[in-house]
């Protein structure tokens, strides 16, 4: 094949490495317009695309910045209204707590009061009773004295004066014999 090369080229005198000068002139002048063609109208095109799919990128990338950078705004701002709602639950709890202690004592403290009352009205009643059932025992064990003792002296004792000393001396016996025997 080396020999068909060089008997080839001895003949036309035509080296096939070497090319024609037309062709390179030709191939030349259409890759400069196609060149040319490219860089007047397919590269804006592609520059044109690629600045809108950026823009649009940024724009994206921006407004999902801002939309993280409210959602990071709203969650400190609930965050704050859970902490304080929390605060508040707290102190109107303790406030309950407190007013419920402080009605429970006055309540207690009425209670007690109106115990109170309710006993010394008891007692009272209950002396007051007393002393009517002793007024009550005088008269009626001092006309029974009586009454004894004008059948035992055979006398009648309808004298007020004497009968009140004859009561009186005999309740005064019976005392002093219920306190020896309280002893």
């Amino acid at each position: 094949m080396h020999q068909l090369i060089i008997s080839a080229a001895a003949e036309g005198d035509v080296n096939p490495l070497v090319p024609n000068g037309w062709e390179m002139l030709v191939v030349f002048v259409g890759f400069a317009i196609l060149f040319f063609i490219v860089v007047k109208y397919v590269v804006p095109m592609f520059e044109k695309t690629f600045a809108e799919r950026a823009e649009a990128i940024e724009g994206g990338i921006a407004k999902a910045e801002k939309a993280q950078a409210e959602a990071s705004a709203a969650l400190e701002e609930y965050k704050q209204q859970l902490t304080d709602a929390r605060t508040e639950a707290n102190r109107i709890r303790e406030e309950a707590r407190a007013e419920g202690a402080q009605i429970l004592a006055d309540l207690k403290e009425k209670a007690a009061a109106e115990s109170a009352r309710i006993t010394a009205q008891a007692h009272a009643q209950i002396e007051s009773e007393r002393q009517a059932a002793v007024v009550s025992l005088r008269s009626e064990v001092g006309t029974l004295a009586t009454t004894l003792a004008g059948r035992i002296v055979g006398e009648s004792l309808d004298d007020d004066a004497r009968a009140a000393r004859v009561v009186d001396r005999f309740l005064a016996d019976l005392e002093s014999q219920n306190a020896g025997a309280a002893k």
